[in-house]
């Protein structure tokens, strides 16, 4: 069978970043340790006064057809994925071709489009359906262009408001890809929820505490069903596992889970049996509660147990270095994560090609999938050519002032007037409203 995976991917990143720790904190009046160790968060990224989820996912989807040399005549697909969409009925997908064809000679009047929506699962729902066009035979030699964009804002003082971000991931998916060929084998868990929803609103209603156990027990799902149709998974299968990122603290939670799935009836529980006893069966107890309370009690003693802390810093914290600087991206939260890992290993001096990667996606309402992808020999000159943490470095850093009018100029019920703080260069913006109340847009050389 004909490899099929991701060729190339670049990024747009919102062109302001937030602080976290010196001037959010502060304004709470919290404890900076809240945000940069227990949501794991640095910095938000905000798109400034000209920016939106189209042009923000038109700028990564020029970038790499530039880097790629590519043409509207490669391209066979442009799937968005969002939880952003601004109109119920026109997709993104081609408000963004519409950008591009500023630009280049030619149209993408052949190339199938469309929007798929399913929370932050949505970007490898969209990954998967470009990887299976392919595989149909459909593409006709050519390329699907596959972009997340997203700006995931709360209400001012929402819990959520620290975890706010806002960029795009643009992936070109091939034939014999570059960067990673995605396995067949896929496993999922779906359940009807509400944990995270957006109701015919802008900001989501959420379920904090609801929110977490679903994520864990979707997880936990998918990755029993992966292994009913790809073997079962140790814990040393997998070179990195890039998680959906909402926070780097949720990873840490479903990291521990996984662990501990993983290594149940393996040699290193046999090893870790004689300090922290081995994990407890469900068949042992007659109460559900109890036996929850005895897996609460082995989880506890598993965190504190080197044997996971080593696996952990190797495959997992690794993953987070893109998350913490931008905060959550919805639809392309684990894409930053598997580039992340990828950087880790090009600047480790790493060899990562015919290694594998676990990647595990989730979208609130719910659902998870795991699969695995194989790095090919391109990954590393594909890493380099990204440049990804000098793109985070180059934001314009704000105030609290300037962050409350960003927010205010972003909040579809407000629409404040802004001046933007950054210059457009070589760039989409958003440029005002059509007659038909849509959205309209032009590049700035």
């Amino acid at each position: 069978m004909t490899a099929v995976g991701i060729d190339a991917v670049e990024v747009w990143t919102g062109k302001l970043s937030l602080d976290l720790a010196e001037t959010f904190a502060p304004e709470q009046g919290d404890d900076p340790a809240k945000y940069t160790k227990g949501l794991g968060l640095r910095e938000s990224s905000f798109p400034d006064a000209h920016e939106d989820i189209v042009t923000m996912g038109a700028n990564a989807a020029h970038r790499l057809m530039e880097r790629k040399s590519l043409t509207p005549e490669d391209v066979g697909r442009i799937d968005v994925a969002t939880e952003s969409a601004f109109d119920n009925s026109k997709p993104v997908s081609t408000y963004i071709a519409g950008c591009l064809e500023q630009v280049y000679d030619g149209d993408f009047h052949h190339a199938n489009k469309g929007e798929r929506k399913f929370a932050c699962i949505a970007g490898t729902q969209s990954l998967d359906d470009a990887c299976n066009w392919i595989r149909a035979g459909r593409n006709r030699g050519r390329g699907a262009l596959v972009i997340a964009s997203d700006t995931a804002l709360y209400e001012r003082g929402d819990a959520g408001e620290a975890t706010q971000g806002a960029g795009a991931v643009a992936m070109w998916v091939t034939e014999d890809p570059a960067l990673v060929e995605l396995s067949v084998e896929q496993g999922y868990g779906s359940a009807d929820e509400t944990d995270f929803l957006k109701p015919n609103q802008q900001f989501p209603s959420v379920d904090g505490k609801r929110s977490i156990q679903v994520y864990l027990a979707r997880m936990r799902e998918a990755l029993e069903d992966f292994e009913s149709v790809a073997g079962d998974v140790g814990p040393d299968d997998y070179a990195y596992a890039p998680f959906h990122t909402p926070y780097p603290g949720m990873v840490r939670k479903a990291a521990l889970l996984a662990y501990r799935h993983t290594t149940r009836g393996t040699d290193v529980e046999d090893a870790l049996a004689e300090d922290i006893g081995r994990q407890p069966r469900r068949e042992a107890f007659d109460d559900e509660s109890a036996f929850e309370d005895a897996v609460s009690d082995y989880t506890d003693a598993l965190k504190e147990r080197s044997e996971y802390r080593e696996w952990y810093d190797a495959r997992i914290e690794p993953t987070l270095a893109i998350s913490e600087r931008v905060g959550n991206w919805y639809t392309g939260s684990v894409h930053l994560a598997r580039l992340s890992a990828l950087h880790h290993a090009a600047a480790n001096g790493r060899d990562l090609a015919g290694e594998k990667l676990l990647v595990a996606s989730y979208g609130s309402g719910a659902q998870a999938e795991v699969h695995a992808e194989t790095v090919r020999d391109g990954w590393r000159e594909e890493v380099d050519a990204l440049s990804i943490f000098d793109r985070v470095e180059s934001r314009y850093d704000l105030s609290f002032a300037e962050y409350e009018r960003v927010h205010d100029r972003h909040n579809h019920a407000k629409q404040a007037e802004l001046d933007a703080f950054t210059t457009p260069e070589d760039e989409f913006v958003f440029d005002g409203w059509g007659p038909m109340n849509e959205r309209t847009y032009r590049y700035v050389e």
